[in-house]
């Protein structure tokens, strides 16, 4: 059963987050903010940002945010209405179920994660004493897992008969596909996903079991690995095998190491980078990214990422920008996979990820160190592909620090490998900022939405979307207009128009009159208008109208900027404004 909504708002009125964050965060105050060091990623100047009156917070460091609720979720690991559960008896809330909710799908998910919980374990313990999982065990010891990093990492085994597990477990035929445990064959009979595999359990962020990953041993027939099918516990775009277990080494260390494989993580983790993490089966995704940012803006890649990166450095580059991350590249031996490295020469794959360069760099010196440089020829060819390498950078000055790098080492000139790539041929998005010192730029509409969020009642009536031109700062005024509260405003607005009302609710509120605030973004509209208006005069076929709202338009512009006219002018330029966006929709 959900929770009333009722009660929910109720929690959170209640519910003082400066004391709740304060048990996991030194908090010190700042104007009318609280600030800290964020418990979500590594920093040393505070960029954590807490504003008790609106309930609310957010990190300008990593952009982490939310209000109480998603700040116990995060730090308890709990879902949402264990959180507010959470919070409910510490303010002493009874919480009433609400029928009409999505009821079933949170017991649904506690009955398959508790399904999936059982089934670890019984393919765990198939694994330590089956006879039948001998061969399985000495594949295991002839790679160098011993018990310890079988019972550390519950790995398991899946015996040859059809339907062991169904049978053992009593599973009903809807859970045992709903997990993907079973699947119903040909004959309408439920059968064992996985068979004569040993199996890598695989737990989302919290620590819940939630899919299998199952490898054949040496000599077997079928594919190498199998992974299960996507479900409701498992989506493999945006899991990441071993990151319930290497949390807090990602944070203690500042960085990510991600691998391609189940034994990539156990060999790592065995060489002592415990601050490791594979994907399920796929690629790096945006939403991998996301996530890991969470934790850590150093992401170390220890896979062959020269392949990938011929297709990946624009997707690459874009999470750079968009995440404040930045991407490494571990430079393995062309012929060792990690979990070979680490069995085999641990010093060397820790000295590869200490050394890790950045995804550029990686990418430039795999091509110069592969190309044929003793004739004038071969150099001229590898300035043409590194400058190619070069110009898929967005940032200009990356693209000229790295051009004369290499530059020297080809005997060139740097303006030589940027000719004709077009290093203005991508427009780089606004950068966001890097830390807890940098803050959004103090422009008049950003300054209306500040008050906007911060005192309501002295400017709401004077706004319109009329005023607005960055689609961003539109939407985030429509938001607001059109919710209740602002928490309603952040929940049911895109993610980076919800960012937007969150810093703005976190950040210290100006000190401006509301009424020249509107006046000033007023005029700024008017002006926009009355340049329009004097293109149209040019090419209109009635420039004596034309001429006179344009007359009248400039008088009231003036009237604008005098401190004793404004008042009475906002509303009537306001108007005009509004009547005119009307007509041309």
């Amino acid at each position: 059963m959900g929770i009333a909504a009722d009660d929910i708002d109720r929690v959170r009125a209640a519910t003082d987050l400066v004391a709740v964050v304060g048990e996991h965060v030194a908090l010190r105050r700042s104007g009318t903010r609280w600030v800290g060091l964020c418990p979500f990623h590594t920093e040393r100047t505070p960029s954590f940002s807490v504003n008790g009156e609106l309930g609310l917070w957010y990190c300008f460091g990593c952009q982490a945010k939310g209000d109480a609720i998603s700040f116990v979720r995060e730090t308890q690991q709990l879902d949402f209405a264990g959180a507010v559960e959470w919070l409910a008896g510490r303010a002493g809330i009874e919480l009433h179920w609400d029928n009409t909710r999505q009821t079933t799908e949170r017991r649904r998910r506690a009955r398959l994660i508790e399904t999936m919980g059982r089934a670890v374990a019984w393919y765990h313990e198939r694994l330590l004493t089956a006879p039948d999982a001998a061969a399985a065990r000495g594949y295991l010891r002839s790679r160098g897992y011993d018990g310890e990093v079988v019972r550390q990492f519950q790995l398991g085994w899946a015996p040859e008969g059809w339907d062991h597990l169904c049978r053992a477990l009593s599973l009903p035929t809807d859970v045992a596909v709903a997990t993907g445990l079973g699947f119903l064959n040909a004959r309408g009979r439920l059968q064992d996903s996985f068979r004569a595999r040993v199996l890598f359990p695989i737990f989302d962020a919290r620590g819940d079991p939630v899919a299998l990953g199952g490898r054949v041993l040496p000599g077997a027939d079928g594919p190498k690995y199998k992974n299960s099918a996507a479900s409701a516990l498992y989506d493999k775009g945006e899991l990441l095998y071993g990151l319930n277990w290497a949390k807090g080494a990602i944070v203690e260390a500042g960085e990510v190491v991600v691998c391609e494989g189940y034994t990539d993580v156990i060999g790592l983790v065995g060489a002592g980078l415990s601050q490791t993490v594979a994907t399920c089966g796929t690629s790096l995704t945006e939403r991998h990214v996301a996530l890991l940012r969470r934790f850590a803006t150093r992401i170390v890649l220890a896979f062959d990422a020269d392949e990938a990166g011929q297709g990946a450095a624009e997707r690459i580059y874009g999470w750079e920008r968009r995440y404040e991350v930045d991407v490494f590249v571990a430079a393995l031996p062309s012929s060792s996979d990690p979990a070979e490295l680490a069995r085999t020469d641990p010093d060397r794959l820790r000295r590869a990820v200490a050394e890790a360069m950045p995804f550029l760099a990686f990418r430039l010196e795999r091509l110069l160190a592969g190309a044929p440089l003793a004739s004038v020829e071969g150099r001229a060819r590898a300035a043409q592909a590194a400058g190619a390498l070069i110009a898929e950078h967005p940032n200009q000055i990356v693209r000229e620090d790295y051009a004369s790098q290499v530059a020297v080492r080809l005997g060139v000139r740097p303006e030589h490998l940027l000719a004709g790539q077009g290093p203005d041929r991508r427009r780089p998005s606004p950068a966001r900022p890097s830390s807890g010192r940098a803050r959004r730029a103090e422009t008049t509409s950003l300054l209306a939405l500040s008050l906007a969020v911060h005192q309501p009642e002295a400017v709401a009536h004077l706004l319109h979307e009329v005023l607005f031109v960055d689609p961003v700062e539109l939407a985030a005024y429509l938001a607001l207009a059109s919710a209740a509260t602002l928490h309603d405003a952040v929940e049911s607005a895109e993610p980076e128009v919800g960012e937007l009302l969150l810093r703005l609710a976190v950040d210290e509120v100006a000190d401006a009159d509301g009424e020249a605030v509107v006046g000033r973004l007023v005029d700024e509209a008017a002006c926009r208008v009355l340049a329009q208006l004097e293109v149209d005069a040019q090419a209109g076929d009635q420039p004596f109208e034309e001429a006179q709202r344009i007359a009248w338009l400039k008088l009231h512009v003036e009237d604008l900027r005098d401190d004793t006219t404004r008042g009475r002018t906002v509303g009537q330029v306001l108007a005009f404004l509004i009547e005119r966006h009307g007509r041309q929709r």
